[in-house]
């Protein structure tokens, strides 16, 4: 895709997904090297809040985001940005876990209400957020599944 054919539904994946990168190192990578300090940040949530296996999950997830999720979404929107289809390939498999996450997160929040030791403060933030950031993941993956379809054949 040249600068030509950059169309708005380019700048719809591309911005937003640069802006959740952005966040993910901001609110993933840091906590994953020292998860008090996420939850300093306020981007993680405090074992008084969710227990300790909460924490050892949540920071389950921080440390997959770092050795997985960021590099994925990066490399994918590197390489979707120079129209290669190995750029797609990996904006697509960074999109499925980016589908994944909020629907976990979402189900999880809503399995644990009452359990002993578990309270998130802010749930209805949940539920504000995560929904539409799965369904951008959705269209996103289908728009690179039209991308890749049309360039078949080239690299």
């Amino acid at each position: 895709m040249n600068a030509a054919n950059r169309d708005v539904g380019y700048w719809a994946l591309q911005g937003p997904g640069w802006l959740l990168l952005l966040y993910l190192i901001y609110a993933q990578a840091i906590p994953a090297f020292d998860y008090d300090l996420g939850v300093a940040m306020g981007t993680q949530e405090s074992i008084e809040q969710i227990t300790a296996v909460g924490t050892a999950f949540f920071y389950g997830f921080a440390f997959g985001d770092l050795v997985v999720y960021i590099p994925l979404l990066a490399l994918g929107l590197l390489g979707h940005a120079r129209s290669r289809n190995w750029g797609r390939v990996m904006l697509i498999a960074a999109l499925g876990i980016t589908i994944y996450w909020p629907v976990v997160n979402l189900a999880a929040a809503v399995a644990a209400r009452g359990a002993p030791g578990w309270y998130l403060p802010n749930e209805g933030d949940f539920w504000l957020v995560l929904p539409p950031i799965a369904l951008w993941a959705v269209w996103g993956t289908w728009r690179l599944s039209r991308e890749l379809t049309r360039s078949a054949g080239r690299t």
